[in-house]
């Protein structure tokens, strides 16, 4: 039983990390596109108080190129959904520290809690939108823990069961 607890714990870890990594990743791109928004509303201020009746037509039309640019940074950034995305992440990660510990802190394990521990780890996977963790993060995580020799999960292991049949029927 140690074993497939020690592999759990692994892959709880393993996952842990993974998403605090993206979860870093979605929140440095909503900083990112915030710093822009942040300037082009400062420049805004400043051109409207610099208007007057005189020049009103000559800051027409970069008020409005402005407003277009500062529209567009801001519909990118909703449909990123980046910071949903940090939340999402940074709660996935969470939980499965939280699994960790409640793993480590049975001294004896039977086949059954195991089995329950396992399902609990299977519905937080199954909430972590991988294909929105950068395929970079994912590898490095999963390079890092092939060198430890340590358990990692499925999703980032670099290799589908086809291809890892397809090696053993080429060695056979």
């Amino acid at each position: 039983m140690s074993d497939r607890k020690q592999k759990l714990i692994d892959r709880c870890e393993c996952m842990s990390l993974l998403t605090i990594k993206a979860s870093y990743h979605w929140s440095l791109i909503k900083f990112i596109l915030s710093i822009p928004v942040i300037l082009i509303n400062s420049i805004l201020c400043i051109l409207n108080s610099l208007d007057n009746n005189n020049n009103s037509f000559n800051l027409k039309i970069p008020n409005v190129v402005i407003n277009g640019i500062s529209v567009l940074i801001m519909s990118v950034t909703q449909n990123l959904k980046a910071a949903e995305k940090t939340e999402l992440f940074k709660n996935a990660s969470n939980s499965y520290l939280m699994l960790t510990h409640e793993i480590e802190s049975y001294e004896q394990i039977d086949n059954e809690k195991i089995n329950i521990l396992q399902e609990k780890y299977d519905a937080i996977t199954t909430a972590v939108a991988f294909e929105e963790i950068p395929t970079k993060i994912k590898m490095e995580i999963a390079t890092n823990f092939k060198h430890a020799g340590r358990a990692i999960p499925v999703q980032i292991n670099g290799g589908s069961i086809v291809a890892r049949n397809d090696v053993v029927l080429q060695n056979v």
